[in-house]
């Protein structure tokens, strides 16, 4: 239950949907077997910097000197900053890129897939529970699958749905993501409440 949950978690964060536009913008001056190309590598990209997070999350959090219950509270922030902008989107247009340009990890693997509030899902969800790497690794890949599938069917998916439609969807699962976030805030705040009432009585 715990891989699903987490799985749909970090596919949402990803937000393969909102992402879709920006995809289309950037690539819409390749020929369809370049863009698939491209998006496929940089999908595989943004996989392994999410793993690469994923394996060193604890070295990551020890040299930060950073608790879970700080990681939590401030995951939940950016997520519900995230989600703010999923359900009520007001940023400029995406900048076009010509086929001398061709996107390279930036800003295709990273931010739009590997952003900074899935880096630190992923490591929430490592300093959490470190001993179930291979849970969250299936929740990992189990997400990107998602993301990737979808994206690769990016221009179907435009000619189908259309913008209007794509935004709709994009609310919804921003409606989501807020619930995650305000949970999740909730959670990282009871958790360092704890912490302190234990620290208290050790000392």
């Amino acid at each position: 239950m715990e891989l699903i949950s987490a799985a749909v978690l970090l596919a949402i964060i990803m937000d393969p949907l909102g992402n879709i536009p920006v995809f289309h913008a950037l690539l819409a001056g390749y020929a369809r077997r370049r863009r698939l190309w491209i998006i496929a590598r940089e999908l595989l990209i943004a996989y392994a910097v999410l793993v690469l997070f994923l394996v060193g999350g604890d070295a990551v959090l020890g040299l930060l000197g950073l608790e879970q219950p700080a990681l939590g509270i401030a995951g939940g922030v950016v997520l519900f900053v995230i989600a703010l902008r999923m359900v009520f989107p007001d940023g400029p247009e995406p900048v076009r890129t010509t086929p001398d340009e061709e996107p390279f990890i930036v800003p295709l693997a990273m931010p739009m897939i590997a952003g900074p509030s899935a880096l630190a899902a992923v490591l929430l969800l490592v300093s959490r529970d470190p001993a179930r790497f291979w849970v969250w690794l299936g929740a990992l890949s189990a997400a990107w699958g998602i993301s990737a599938a979808i994206l690769l069917a990016s221009s179907l998916l435009m000619e189908k749905l259309g913008t209007r439609g794509l935004r709709a969807l994009q609310r919804l699962t921003g409606m989501l993501l807020i619930m995650m976030a305000v949970q999740m805030l909730m959670d990282g705040v009871t958790a360092y409440v704890l912490l302190l009432r234990a620290l208290s009585q050790s000392g």
